[in-house]
């Protein structure tokens, strides 16, 4: 359930009582104070929802890395001139000693630039989390401080006129753009594993990859 509903659901709520408030259930405060317990359930289970995401979109680019990235960058370095002759030389001499001493000298550098290029890639999609994370629990926030304004209405009726103006301007707050930022995370996720055939190409993927996740991160 998205914020911005249960905001609505909350003030509409609040609304029609307000409107039309000449007699109100005895249990109408245990509801309100129950809601609120509802909300924070509600809460955890969009923050859980939202780590399934980001987790699901490290994967995609874990692939991305695995397939597309990693055998191109293997080519691009074994195709520089030293490389490509001290292999050559090691394949002719068919010399088991010095094909490992290639493989474990060349090795942790290969897998170096490959974590900092995983890095490079995740490090963007970790701090939207974060970000978002932070907006979803402030909205829930102002969802919970509205529901609690809604409790204490119920529980003193008889103030409804004098907090009247108050409580529509506090039903005026704007919708989340929790969901907007998520469909742009994906839309920059899913170009990235479109693939390019090129080494040029899997590079400029990945710079519109990492400039489009800072401009959605700038937005929060």
């Amino acid at each position: 359930m998205k914020v911005s509903y249960v905001r609505r659901v909350s003030f509409t709520l609040l609304i029609l009582l307000i409107s039309g408030c000449a007699s109100i259930p005895a249990a109408a405060p245990e509801l309100s104070a129950e809601l609120g317990n509802r909300i924070s359930t509600i809460e955890g289970s969009n923050i859980t929802l939202l780590h399934r995401f980001f987790d699901h979109k490290r994967k995609d680019v874990d692939r991305f890395i695995e397939n597309e990235w990693v055998p191109t960058f293997a080519d691009t370095f074994f195709s520089k001139p030293k490389i490509s002759k001290a292999w050559e030389t090691i394949v002719k001499e068919n010399d088991k000693n010095q094909r490992l001493m290639f493989i474990v000298k060349t090795g942790p550098k290969l897998q170096e630039m490959i974590n900092k290029k995983r890095l490079e890639l995740i490090q963007p999609l970790d701090d939207l989390e974060r970000r978002i994370e932070k907006s979803i629990r402030e909205e829930y926030s102002q969802v919970r401080a509205m529901n609690n304004s809604i409790t204490s209405f119920l529980l003193s009726a008889s103030k409804v006129a004098e907090n009247r103006n108050r409580y529509l301007e506090i039903a005026g707050v704007t919708d989340d753009k929790v969901g907007d930022l998520i469909d742009k995370t994906d839309d920059a996720v899913s170009d990235l594993l479109k693939g390019a055939k090129d080494v040029q190409g899997k590079t400029d993927s990945a710079e519109k990859y990492l400039s489009k996740l800072r401009n959605i991160r700038d937005s929060i």
